[in-house]
């Protein structure tokens, strides 16, 4: 196989023939690549000739957009592959496409069916049905064009990619494993499998062929979530020992001028765009704009804690304990986006206060000799609070914490007042500026020519980094919008595109608030709250309510279905290896709890239903009052305890993530546990089924940590 040189990207078709022995993976475009074979029942994988395929028994042929990955489960391997895409649009040329529909391989013929092995198929299925995936076959998606234009264009498409949004990355590690050392019968690298290596990044991608003022241009946007930290907005919060920030999105807004895919005619730009020696060809040239901005969860160790109450327990660990998770997140922030402005904007009041405070000991901590300023106006003694290095001493000295009281100063549905934000920083984004490329169609290999690059970031946070993060992100990209505008000529100096053409103000209000629900959705499980503001620029008197039922939908899917949720995160993204952590235990999805403390919601639907009959029954004209009032009462008092029960011993009906149980969850469960112990009335039964203690649900996970490590 040594004369064939594979691929840079990932083949466009690829023909899937299934046989007793084996899976064999050919591209129909490229006859004498190898084929890839994946052995059956052992899933290991090699390279074979394609004029060496003996004559199997292949039971089907069947075309396959691509290998998501293969992934280990409790008794079997499972190849996923890519069944249905749907083409989003044309990026700089290169068609991308999301994952509709996909199909998970098992490598053993007959199913063992086992209650454990179903359970994780489902969390599989469940996840690739939700997760927004997209993916390129010729574009690497995962790097914002200005990392683009620094990459080493000789690599495989998948070498290029940026880890942290390489989100399909653990399903691929079998592939790269086997590309970078080879296999026992293959020893050494094996390039020939490059071209069956997908990266997919998860997320939202929107891109809008549009005009403004008659000037044909493209709007994109792009959110790439790391794939690091992944999960549920309560079960994943803060910073972890190797520096991933929960809820980590970078957003991407880019401009594509002269886009000759899109099928639009062209446009020279303005005169200042138009520098050094392309002058003369600039007009044809495809000139590509783009800003980034990042939101993560405020970087310390913090969490909140279910338990069936409308506003869960905040528990916020010391500033030591966390800094050096801390200076790991920023280090590589730093690295790669330069300067970092922190916009925080949690309340400064109330529980939230907490968060607050231990952000701002973790940046005073960092940076050297930190010099803190305040700003008060008549409403809010603190409307603004910067806290900046002395001078440039070290390399935390590039951080720059800036606090902002989102709802005290947009209350009264008074949303302008954010833009007070943009105006405090507006000398700091006017440095930072944003990517100007020019792609050159003389290079074969796409790549962008450089103009001028983003040199800083702002990273924003909320408590939860979805609804006010992504109001104050649309701002700064609405700034930066303008100022590109303005510098290719497109509008006059001091313009705003919000005045000069309402159609793409629209699409600008939009693709934002799609944005927001969105990165929404895969952490909360709902649409984002306030996008009432991003789509209109105001609140509108339905804004609140929207926020109501979005919040009372959001209480229930963190209490009730997020566990499962955060182990369908866990189980794709490679946090719980069920094959590494399973072995010789008992089922780790049963409910361990006592049957009595399981039945109490059951008593509540029914003692709320025979109630209900009760009170809604016709009475015969003759019949005695008295005993059904009785009755009444009777099973109206069974459902007071009930209620009163399982609020008070909340934590006992959280739905939690089995897979990698939280600590503060365990300790939390067991406390509650005891206390129902001690209750009055079924203390002493529940007492008795003392080998259903609340530890045994968590045993399973204790005791495949301890063999791992």
């Amino acid at each position: 196989m040594a004369h064939f040189s594979a691929s840079k990207f990932p083949y466009r078709d690829i023909n899937v023939k299934v046989a007793s022995d084996s899976y064999i993976f050919t591209s129909p475009s490229s006859p004498n690549a190898p084929a890839l074979v994946i052995d059956r029942p052992t899933g290991d994988v090699r390279l074979s000739e394609p004029s060496l395929q003996p004559g199997k028994r292949v039971t089907r042929v069947s075309s396959i957009a691509g290998i998501l990955g293969i992934i280990q489960l409790r008794l079997d391997k499972y190849v996923v592959v890519i069944n249905k895409v749907k083409p989003m649009g044309r990026l700089k040329g290169h068609t991308v496409y999301k994952i509709l529909a996909t199909d998970i391989l098992p490598m053993r013929e007959r199913q063992i069916h086992d209650p454990d092995e179903d359970t994780f198929i489902n969390l599989l299925k469940t996840f690739l049905q939700q997760g927004p995936m997209y993916f390129s076959y010729s574009i690497d998606l995962t790097n914002s064009f200005q990392r683009q234009s620094q990459a080493d264009t000789s690599k495989p498409l998948w070498m290029r990619t940026d880890d942290r949004f390489f989100f399909n990355r653990y399903l691929q590690s079998d592939l790269i494993d086997f590309r970078t050392v080879g296999s026992r019968g293959q020893p050494g690298p094996q390039p020939a499998v490059d071209p069956f290596i997908l990266p997919c990044i998860f997320g939202m991608l929107e891109i809008k062929p549009t005009t403004f003022k008659n000037t044909p241009i493209t709007m994109i946007l792009i959110s790439r979530r790391s794939r690091h930290r992944g999960g549920t907005r309560y079960f994943t919060r803060g910073v972890d020992e190797e520096g991933h920030a929960a809820n980590y999105n970078e957003t991407e807004q880019i401009v594509v001028l002269n886009d000759s895919s899109s099928g639009l005619s062209g446009y020279a730009g303005g005169s200042d765009m138009q520098s050094g020696k392309h002058d003369a060809s600039a007009g044809q040239e495809m000139q590509i704009m783009s800003y980034v901005q990042t939101r993560g969860s405020v970087p310390t160790y913090w969490a909140e804690i279910n338990s069936l109450r409308y506003v869960p327990k905040l528990q916020v660990r010391s500033t030591e304990a966390a800094l050096s998770a801390a200076a790991r997140h920023f280090e590589e922030q730093i690295s790669i986006y330069g300067d970092n402005y922190l916009i925080n904007l949690v309340n400064q009041k109330g529980r939230e206060r907490g968060v607050k405070e231990s952000y701002e000991k973790m940046v005073e901590a960092l940076v050297s000799s930190p010099k803190e300023r305040q700003e008060a106006d008549r409403l809010t003694e603190e409307k603004f609070t910067v806290i900046q290095p002395s001078g440039r001493r070290q390399e935390f000295d590039r951080l720059h914490y800036v606090y902002f009281d989102y709802h005290s100063e947009t209350k009264g549905l008074k949303m302008h007042k954010a833009n007070a934000l943009v105006e405090k920083l507006m000398a700091d984004l006017d440095k930072q500026g944003y990517f100007r490329g020019v792609d050159m169609p003389a290079d074969s290999d796409g790549k962008i020519d450089a103009r001028s690059l983003q040199t800083s970031v702002m990273r924003t946070n909320c408590m939860d980094c979805l609804d006010r993060t992504n109001v104050v992100q649309s701002l700064f990209a609405r700034h930066m919008l303008d100022r590109i505008f303005v510098e290719v000529g497109l509008m006059a100096r001091g313009a705003t595109f919000r005045d000069e053409d309402p159609a793409f103000e629209f699409l600008f209000r939009n693709i934002w608030a799609d944005n927001a629900d969105v990165v929404s959705c895969s952490y909360s499980g709902t649409g984002a709250m306030k996008t009432d503001v991003t789509r209109t620029g105001n609140r509108t008197k339905m804004g609140p309510l929207q926020d109501a039922r979005v919040g009372i939908t959001r209480y229930f899917l963190n209490n009730f279905m997020d566990g499962p949720r955060q182990d369908s995160y866990d189980l794709f993204l490679g946090s719980y290896q069920p094959g590494a952590t399973n072995i010789g235990t008992g089922l780790v999805f049963v409910d361990r709890r006592p049957v009595l403390i399981q039945s109490v919601p059951y008593l509540l639907a029914f003692s709320i239903f025979i109630v209900l009959v009760g009170i809604f029954t016709k009475r015969a004209p003759d019949a005695s009052v008295l005993p059904m009032r009785l009755f009444i009462l009777f099973w109206s008092a069974v459902a007071a305890w009930c209620a009163n029960f399982i609020l008070g011993h909340g934590m006992l009906y959280v739905n939690w993530p089995k897979l990698n149980p939280k600590p503060f969850a365990t300790e939390a469960y067991g406390e509650h546990y005891s206390k129902a112990r001690k209750d009055a009335l079924i203390g002493s039964f529940v007492a008795r089924h003392e080998r259903g203690l609340s530890t045994a649900r968590y045993l399973n996970a204790e005791e495949g940590k301890k063999r791992i490590e």
